[in-house]
């Protein structure tokens, strides 16, 4: 049995200029204890599709499971196997971290689970701020209670919505750690993030969506090594010829370009010299997820379409 199961998944928004199709047909499968990584860029679906997950939507058609469970004909068993961090920071300001921990422990009807709260604290670097109410934590401090909260009721599925969007990198570090723990023990979890780095160190399979619909779907590795495998790197204040500029990504004076091969390579260099481009600092190295994500994005047919298990 999955441990989430989207079959046929659409959901239709109708505004004053029409139908808008935020999820359309979407299927796939996550297996128990795997990490799952669901990437897509703003307006892709993700956050849409969360929603229907937890309840907080109705799909327009399709079906959607946890653990078995219906999330709208048996919601408060589906309920009960979630643990949602979404991506805004809601909190109550009149309690302390330990009392917002067992106010949500009793939603789930769980008591008497002090010795869960203090390890939640510990595991995400929260146990001297136990005592400290709400509305004087950083943001940093709120979103690790967040996670907190989303585990507090020991859920099988952990869904972590962009969950490191603005942190320091001390968080990321620890909520990493706590996490990939619990991943380990047995935690199924669901991840979608912009940091493409973290979802290739982390995930095992990725989906990504463009415009609601599923356009790959695959292990990592298998997704990294079908696409081109070798990255130049280099700086430059020099114009890039355009149909370099077209395949580059260009952050300030640094641009990266892929390529299949070495004859590739060598081709894109000889084009650079040609243009009279100068460049510093050439780097050759292997293409990531990043590279992978745009070459997808701006691609018109899906690849690796298929429910591929871990």
């Amino acid at each position: 049995m999955p441990a989430v199961s989207f079959q046929n998944v659409s959901k239709t928004y109708r505004g004053e200029r029409g139908a808008v199709h935020a999820l359309d047909d979407v299927s796939f499968d996550i297996e128990p204890g795997e990490f799952f990584g669901l990437l897509g860029p703003n307006g892709a679906g993700k956050t849409t599709l969360i929603s229907v997950l937890a309840g907080l939507a109705r799909a327009s058609r399709g079906r959607v499971e946890v653990m078995g469970h219906e999330v709208i004909a048996d919601y408060a068993a589906a309920r009960m196997s979630l643990g949602i961090v979404p991506q805004e920071l809601v909190f109550d300001p009149f309690f302390s971290v330990r009392e917002t921990l067992r106010i949500q422990s009793g939603y789930f009807g769980v008591r008497r689970n002090d010795a869960w709260i203090d390890e939640l604290l510990a595991g995400l670097g929260l146990a001297d701020k136990a005592g400290a109410n709400m509305r004087s934590l950083s943001g940093g401090m709120k979103r690790r209670v967040l996670v907190a909260q989303a585990l507090v009721h020991r859920p099988p599925v952990i869904v972590l919505d962009e969950p490191t969007a603005g942190v320091d990198v001390e968080l990321r570090q620890t909520l990493w750690q706590f996490v990939a723990r619990l991943n380990k023990q047995g935690h199924t979890v669901l991840l979608t993030t912009h940091y493409l780095e973290e979802a290739e160190a982390l995930c095992g399979r990725i989906a990504m969506l463009k415009k609601g619909r599923v356009v790959a779907l695959d292990r990592t590795a298998n997704l990294l090594a079908g696409t081109a495998s070798t990255m130049l790197r280099f700086k430059t204040d020099d114009a890039l010829p355009d149909d370099i500029a077209d395949r580059a990504r260009v952050t300030g004076r640094i641009a990266q370009v892929t390529a299949h091969d070495a004859a590739e390579v060598e081709a894109i260099l000889g084009r650079l010299r040609a243009g009279g481009v100068r460049i510093e600092d050439l780097e050759i190295g292997r293409a990531d997820l990043e590279d992978v994500f745009l070459e997808i994005m701006q691609g018109d047919d899906a690849r690796g379409v298929a429910s591929i298990a871990p």
